[in-house]
């Protein structure tokens, strides 16, 4: 596990080495155990190591058999093993018993496709000196990120995160309005976008050829929905649990201490009992809770513990948020709002103390249909048949007849959200569903010249493209599909990679395993979301090692008690920020609208936690990089 930063000129002039080395050293925290850098007249590759596999003799960059290529690697090859073992019968020598030789060893053989023959997380590089050209790509689901600028004069530079790149002399800061107007809608920056209009994202399953200045990209990966198998509901059992037994043990291979995340879900509970049942020794379990009842799972995540004989570890934490926001924003490079970002972060950290590598349950909801809204895209396709006036003239207006709190979130109040937006078409329907700020408090929130600016810019558009593209048969996958390409990448995986990587934490993620995705994408809709009942199948999988109270139970989210914060502790710095001239200035926002969301909260009035939220880290992003 690494981090890794580079760059390539057009012009063969000598490569300022400097410039390489304070890019590298932004991303110490990615690996603190060891460096390397390859520099040649118009090339620079550097990286930064956190040594989990091969400790003596796996120090990057890696070279070929005749030294005619190198590679900068960050991320984990679970199956290099197997491919080296392959390669070495066909004739291949190797210096290395690291993942990172393989993979160089696979680009010797097949070119572009090596990236086909991966089974893993990863984000590379290689520079090809016989063909002066670079090639990097980025694993199949984005678990490890790859940030890159094509600049005007056609040089590359890539790297693992913002500030790396931005110890770049030759890249600029100016904001991308675009990806901000979007920022609000989904409190992430949706990819290829960044918040920086020089810099990009290269897309989850995505390899970038550069050569004389030029760039191709293409996509080499993506699941397939509509290819259904035949299977019994005891068959797909039994699969899920081979399929998920095998992707958790190739992620147990370690030569450092390794431990897992349990949130008492579903998905790390499943996870920690699959780990225990392959491990000689306890497993070691890490939890995090808070003061607030409603917000901490801790006693399902020690129920779970006790059940598999684990070795636990609990951490009731007072997160101190001004403390830690200036870290989390510099951390996350551009605007970022999932304000589980601040659990996460904090587990992580406590976790390092005691292993290097931490697996965890993320993927399980977008595979298995582990989401409310699922069951509601569901539900709205019938309640779509129903004729529109008995929709609009007796269904809706009863409905709004009932009444309900604006402070309090419950089941009638969800009705309500369902109602008003189920008789959309599907994109706009789920695109107001996952939106943290909807379309017309968005207009209403902005000036008139930003109004402007952006109004040729449609944020349903990210959900729209892939909708279109789902192939599979109906609506439940086709949501799937598009949060897998969406939501996971663009939000979850960040969230994970940065709050893990901060604390020089390796996470992994078997539900992640691209053989998981695909048997999960070839399983019919019904065994996956079944009634109301979510992840049907994987619960009844789950439920041979996990305590069923754990699995039969109201979900919950992985977050802080924002709205508390704001009428408390951090109320003042709230209005320090948001209500500030400097923040009034930037053009963005009406300050008489801003003002009136933080009174009407702060004075608990009404519930605008998450607009505030989304509007805050925004504002603590514009003060630390581009102010």
């Amino acid at each position: 596990m690494c981090g890794i930063v580079g760059f390539t000129s057009v012009n063969l002039q000598p490569l300022d080495s400097a410039i390489l080395e304070r890019m590298n050293a932004c991303i110490v925290h990615r690996g603190p155990d060891d460096d390397g850098f390859y520099v040649r007249e118009n090339v620079g590759l550097a990286m930064r190591r956190l040594a989990i596999i091969d400790l003596k003799h796996g120090k990057q960059p890696i070279y070929n058999q005749d030294k005619s290529k190198w590679i900068v690697f960050n991320g984990e090859i679970y199956n290099f093993q197997e491919l080296k073992k392959d390669l070495e019968k066909q004739g291949d020598h190797f210096y290395t018993n690291s993942d990172t030789e393989v993979i160089l060893h696979l680009y010797d053989q097949y070119g572009a496709d090596c990236v086909r023959h991966l089974r893993g997380m990863f984000a590379f590089a290689i520079w090809d000196e016989r063909d002066q050209s670079l090639f990097i790509a980025r694993d199949r689901i984005g678990k490890k990120p790859l940030l890159y600028s094509h600049q005007p004069n056609g040089d590359l530079i890539f790297g693992s995160e913002f500030r790396a790149l931005l110890a770049h002399p030759a890249i600029s800061r100016e904001v991308d309005t675009e990806a901000i107007h979007h920022y609000l809608s989904y409190l992430c920056v949706p990819a290829p976008l960044t918040a920086f209009k020089q810099i990009r994202k290269l897309e989850p399953a995505h390899w970038l050829r550069w050569k004389n200045g030029e760039v191709k990209i293409e996509r080499y990966w993506l699941p397939d929905f509509s290819k259904k198998i035949k299977i019994s509901e005891a068959e797909a059992v039994e699969e899920t649990l081979r399929i998920l037994r095998e992707a958790t043990k190739m992620r147990m291979i370690s030569e450092v201490p390794l431990g897992a995340f349990l949130s008492g879900g579903v998905d790390s509970s499943t996870v920690v009992a699959l780990m225990a049942e392959m491990s000689s020794q306890p497993v070691k379990t890490f939890s995090i809770g808070f003061e607030e009842e409603d917000f901490s799972e801790l006693k399902y995540a020690k129920r779970v513990a006790e059940h598999i004989g684990a070795e636990h570890h609990e951490f009731i934490v007072r997160p101190n948020a001004l403390e830690i926001l200036p870290t989390l924003v510099e951390h996350y490079g551009e605007p970022y709002a999932d304000s589980s970002s601040i659990a996460t972060y904090y587990v992580a950290k406590e976790t390092r103390k005691h292993v290097t590598v931490a697996l965890n349950g993320d993927g399980g909801d977008e595979s298995f249909a582990g989401y409310e809204r699922y069951f509601a895209m569901r539900l709205a396709e019938k309640y779509h048949k129903i004729p529109g006036f008995m929709r609009k003239g007796l269904i809706e207006n009863a409905v709004n007849l009932v009444p309900t709190s604006e402070l309090k979130r419950s089941r009638v109040r969800d009705l309500k959200r369902f109602v008003k937006a189920a008789s959309l078409p599907k994109v706009e329907r789920y695109f107001r569903w996952v939106s943290a700020i909807d379309r017309q408090s968005k207009e209403n929130l902005y000036t008139e010249s930003f109004n402007s600016e952006i109004k040729n810019y449609d944020s349903a558009n990210f959900l729209k493209y892939w909708f279109d593209q789902a192939n599979g048969g109906g609506i439940v996958d086709a949501a799937m599909f598009t949060d897998q390409q969406t939501y996971l990448p663009n939000d979850l995986l960040v969230k994970v990679d940065i709050a893990s990587m901060a604390n020089s934490l390796e996470a992994r993620s078997p539900f992640l395993d691209h053989k998981v995705i695909e048997f999960a994408a070839s399983l019919p809709e019904n065994i996956k979301l079944r009634g109301t009942e979510t992840k049907y199948l994987l619960k009844k999988a789950a439920s041979r090692i996990v305590p069923p109270e754990v699995l039969y139970r109201k979900k919950m989210g992985f977050g802080v008690p924002l709205t508390h914060w704001f009428r408390g502790e951090m109320k003042d710095y709230l209005r320090e920020n948001l209500l500030s001239e400097k923040f009034a200035k930037r053009g963005i926002f009406k300050a008489e609208v801003v003002k009136k969301l933080v009174d009407e909260h702060t004075n608990a009035e009404r519930d605008h936690v998450w607009q505030l939220w989304t509007l805050l880290m925004l504002e603590l992003w514009f003060q630390k990089f581009i102010d």
